[in-house]
């Protein structure tokens, strides 16, 4: 099998632990789906499995994911400050000015605990948990037609299951190539819903929530133009892989679509459009609770807060008091 060869055959083994126990995973969903009145449905029933699998691993890698949306956070909202830094040394490339961009980039990164890795860190570490599923659900053929021997639980006589249980029109082995012509139409569909989640993920994230001083520039138009250049990868990937990866790829990309949309309505980067409706929203709620609370609107509080401050500036002056020294014994 040409997973199993050259250098990614080399990293799957590595990941071989991972993607026996994927076998089981799935495996077990199967078999509780199939006891609770999906026996006579196989094809949904594993569809559902593989869906299932995907949920699991994303929930469990959702701390990393966390932690990947801080600091992707962090770096969005510090990039006026790095661009105000590129265009002063701008063309300037002799050895003091490179040293003295470098500096003042690092302390930028100081002074607001930026780390310019952290947002990739996660990322692989997520990207052998993905790489363990695809190659689970790619050798199913394999194992079917004897090509290869078991994987965790999935021996020739599940495999085989697998491969030829029917969902819509189509097995979840086939593959566009293969297919007739209702299941290309099928993986037609299903590949079109994969680029339009991933792009419109990419897009809103850029578009929402980057700060507005850094929608400009040749960086955002790269960013732009990676939003449609990498669905567009998915086209040719999409009609080379068995129906079953293109659920776990759909599934995958609905996912990270809602942790978009969640992003930026409940975290959003400092200065973005989602931030300034994020405060929008939040002025509209604090006004609604202190209105049933029969409490002082915000503006009331802070023209209240103005008057305190004033009196107290009438009264101790405008000049700053000097900290008295206590007298020793």
């Amino acid at each position: 099998m040409a997973l199993d060869q050259g250098f990614f055959g080399w990293i799957y083994k590595i990941l071989r632990p991972i993607e026996i126990a994927m076998t089981y995973i799935i495996k077990f969903f199967h078999d509780i789906l199939t006891n609770i009145g999906l026996r006579g449905q196989q094809g949904i029933a594993w569809v559902i499995s593989v869906m299932l699998l995907v949920v699991l691993v994303r929930l469990l890698i959702l701390p990393l994911f966390i932690k990947q949306m801080v600091s992707m956070r962090n770096m969005q909202a510090v990039q006026p400050q790095l661009q105000k830094i590129q265009n002063k040394y701008k063309g300037k490339t002799d050895p003091a000015s490179r040293e003295a961009m470098s500096r003042e980039t690092m302390k930028i990164y100081q002074d607001n605990h930026v780390n310019p890795a952290g947002s990739c860190i996660p990322a692989l570490i997520q990207s052998p948990v993905f790489m363990a599923m695809f190659y689970t659900l790619s050798v199913v053929t394999s194992i079917a037609s004897g090509a290869r021997g078991p994987l965790g639980a999935f021996d020739k006589a599940v495999s085989t299951e697998f491969a030829q249980a029917r969902v819509f029109n189509i097995t979840l082995s086939s593959m566009f190539t293969t297919a007739n012509p209702g299941g290309k139409v099928t993986i037609g569909i299903f590949v079109a819903l994969m680029c339009f989640t991933m792009f419109y993920s990419q897009w809103h994230n850029t578009r929402r929530n980057m700060p507005r001083a850094s929608m400009q520039g040749r960086s955002y138009r790269t960013q732009m133009m990676m939003s449609f250049i990498f669905p567009v990868m998915y086209i040719f990937s999409g009609i080379a892989f068995p129906f079953a990866v293109l659920v776990y790829w759909l599934t995958n990309n609905i996912w990270t679509l809602g942790q978009t949309f969640w992003q930026t309505y409940n975290m959003p980067t400092p200065g973005s459009p989602a931030a300034e409706a994020k405060e929008k929203r939040d002025y509209k709620r604090e006004t609604a609770r202190r209105k049933r609370a029969g409490e002082i609107s915000i503006e009331e509080e802070a023209l209240l807060k103005a008057k305190e401050e004033e009196e107290r500036l009438k009264s101790e002056g405008h000049q700053r008091k000097q900290p008295v020294r206590k007298k020793r014994k």
